[in-house]
């Protein structure tokens, strides 16, 4: 992924739009956010394609209950596990919880298949140098 961008808007190849199912298990890649190795996730609800940084805005954790994870039991909205959060999968707002800000959005789109991410000035691809955060040395 990470040999093709040095500019914002350039997409990069994501996954098979197959991959995500309508409401099911996530798409989870890493990412830079300032700089930083955070993991970043993509859903299809209502048919539509959404990405956000993995991270609570009310604490900054990772909110999957499971790997790739997001959903609550009716598959209705985004749940942070750590305290009960919940977000708007279609925008990312916060719907209830001890969050107040929404989701970090990122950019994505599907063509022929395929599912694109955008890189933005503070979300960038991960060097193929760097380790993936909780990997080992």
């Amino acid at each position: 992924m990470a040999e093709s961008v040095e500019a914002d808007g350039q997409r990069l190849p994501l996954c098979a739009s197959a991959e995500l199912a309508e409401r099911g298990r996530a798409w989870v890649w890493d990412v830079l956010q300032y700089g930083r190795p955070a993991r970043a996730f993509a859903v299809r609800f209502d048919g539509v394609v959404v990405a956000y940084l993995n991270r609570c805005t009310h604490v900054p954790a990772e909110m999957d209950w499971q790997p790739g994870e997001f959903f609550d039991a009716e598959r209705q909205v985004i749940l942070c596990a750590m305290h009960g959060a919940t977000f708007a999968p279609g925008d990312g707002r916060c719907l209830g919880g001890p969050a107040r800000a929404p989701l970090t959005a990122i950019g994505v789109a599907e063509d022929g298949g395929q599912v694109y991410w955008y890189p933005s000035r503070d979300i960038r691809p991960l060097p193929p140098e760097q380790p993936a955060p909780g990997s080992a040395p």
